[in-house]
This record gives C-alpha cells, structure tokens and sequence, in this order.
C-alpha cells in the first residue's frame, strides 16, 4: 500500500469549521450526522448541508430545484444558499434540508448542481472563505461516488459524480475529505462492487479512516429518520439496531443486504477517487450544466436519475 496521503487525526485536529454535505440529494443530509458528531470530538464546528433535489416520489417536476423555484431562501452565492425550516419549493414541497434545520434549530446550506462542476466549484469555493471553514466532508449515502461507471446497477450517478468531482478539484485548496456511509444501502452497487473500488482506493494509499454508529449516535439517527423521509439512511439505523438478511426499496424493485459494515462511514481523499476510480466524476469534470453533465455521462452508456425522472413525469403527463 502506498503511504496515505493525508493524515486523518492531523488534519482533524487543526481543522476549526466544517462544511459537511451530503452529496447524493434526497435524504443524503441525514447520513451527515455521524460524521458530524466525529468531528465535533475535534472541537470543529460544522456547517450542515445538502443538494435541492428531492426523490420524484417527494417532488415530481424532474431533476434539481433552481433558484427561482426555492421559497424562504438566502443567497450566499449563486450556487450555495442558506436554508432554514421555511424553506420549501415554489409548489410547496419542503426539503430533507429543511426538515433538518428545524429538528436541530440552525439554518443549512444548499448546492445548486445545475451549473455543472465549474459552478459547484466557484460557490463552494466563496462559501468556505466567506464562511471561514477550512474543512470540506462530503457524505455519500450508498457508495455512488466510488461507482467504476460500468456497474449494471449504478441508476443516480449524476449528483454524486458532480459533486465528487468538484471536491476532488476543491482539495487542492482546501482540507477534503469523502465519507461512504450506507456501503450498499441504496441498493445500487452490491457489495463485491464496493470491495473492488475501496480495494483500489486503499492500495494507493486514499483510505484514511472509518467512524461507525455509537449508541448515542444510532438514538439521534432514529428520532431523524422519523422524521425525514429516507431509505437508504434508514438502512444503517435498521443494521446498527441488529437486523439483518434482504430488505427491498424504492417500490420493491431495488434490494440491499443489511449488515454492520452499512453503519460505517470509510473516509476517502476525494481526488484518489476521482483519479482511479470514479470515470463518471472524470467525465462530467469539465461541465458547466446538468445537461453537459448528464450528456456526458451518457457517452458511456449511463442512464441517470434525470433522465428516470424526465421519463416518469412524461409518463404521467401522457395518462
């Protein structure tokens, strides 16, 4: 194995404030916490936040809400926003996010993806100097980001591809770190996938640590999940209580396989990932939309969580 490329405990221990982002949208925030609260035994101070994109099943207008779409809002910069409990879509749908600010009274933040990497970049970039945070942690509820791009279950590659490119780019600035929190839980890449990109990742020296679910913790995720919808953060709260053998998601047509390995958070150097593992964080590296991202991921034959979107809604608008 090749020497880590970061030191982990060094890098904790002189951080102060963390931005801490669950990358995948939906209910990705919830699998913050854990990390949250291994970082405050640091003494580091962290900043919440999430993507504008709700499940199809929560919000049926396809893809990521914009601005102009977003009610009881505050722009910090064009693509990070500052949230609160209020905060809800122009047709009243309320945000993980939201639920989150209230359940913890603090505000949030929100990453518009649909300027592409190059936006995501240049707004997290101006909310971590303006915001004074010298650490980054991007949370990834499942294992999408760690995604080779030719798994035959790989279905909402999008977001996390976007936004494991932008950090990857951001670490040459700033102090980054990737976590995967749910190992499978969103019944996307199975476990064998999984083993193979951690594998790669670890013998070039980019795994740097793992954090699991303490009992105080596990209360915490249980009162959040109760309260948020979410599945694939449900699925580590399910195993870390015991439960074990297959469960199915989504509406019956995904499976994941509960066990104690989805209630830890392995912490990656997000530009090993980006470099030898994740081709789709490669390919929409240089986009400046959704669609340039999306197109460009489809060069390889991927079909995204846009475009099951996109296809649903033309569907209901066709009945």
């Amino acid at each position: 194995m090749k020497t880590p490329v970061l030191s982990l405990e060094r890098s904790l221990k002189t951080a102060k404030r963390a931005i801490v982002l669950g990358i995948g949208g939906g209910g990705d925030i919830v699998g913050t916490i854990p990390t949250v609260r291994f970082l405050e035994l640091f003494g580091i101070e962290c900043i919440l936040g999430g993507l504008p994109w709700e499940r199809a099943v929560f919000d049926p207008i396809p893809g990521p809400r914009i601005l102009k779409e977003i009610k009881n809002v505050e722009v910090l910069n064009s693509t990070v926003w500052i949230a609160n409990k209020e905060t809800v879509t122009t047709t009243g749908v309320r945000f993980a996010e939201s639920v989150v600010a209230e359940v913890y009274g603090k505000e949030v933040l929100l990453v518009d993806i649909t300027k592409g990497v190059a936006g995501v970049v240049k707004g997290l970039r101006g909310a971590m100097r303006k915001l004074g945070a010298d650490l980054l942690v991007g949370i990834d509820v499942g294992g999408d980001s760690v995604a080779f791009g030719y798994e035959k279950g790989l279905a909402s590659p999008l977001a996390d591809s976007i936004m494991t490119a932008s950090i990857s780019i951001l670490s040459g600035e700033f102090t980054t770190l990737l976590g995967v929190f749910g190992y499978g839980s969103d019944g996307e890449l199975t476990h064998e996938e999984l083993e193979r990109a951690f594998t790669v990742v670890a013998k070039e020296g980019g795994i740097l640590g793992s954090w699991g679910i303490t009992p105080d913790v596990l209360c915490e995720l249980e009162m959040l999940v109760s309260k948020v919808p979410t599945e694939a953060s449900k699925i580590p709260v399910e195993a870390a209580k015991g439960e074990r053998g297959e469960k199915t998601i989504r509406g019956g047509i995904r499976k994941v396989t509960l066990n104690l390995l989805s209630t830890i958070t392995f912490y990656m150097h997000p530009r090993i990932v980006y470099e030898k593992v994740s081709m789709p964080a490669r390919l929409v590296s240089d986009s400046r939309s959704l669609e340039e991202a999306n197109e460009a991921l489809h060069s390889i034959g991927l079909f995204t969580e846009l475009d099951y979107e996109r296809k649903k809604y033309q569907e209901k608008r066709s009945d």
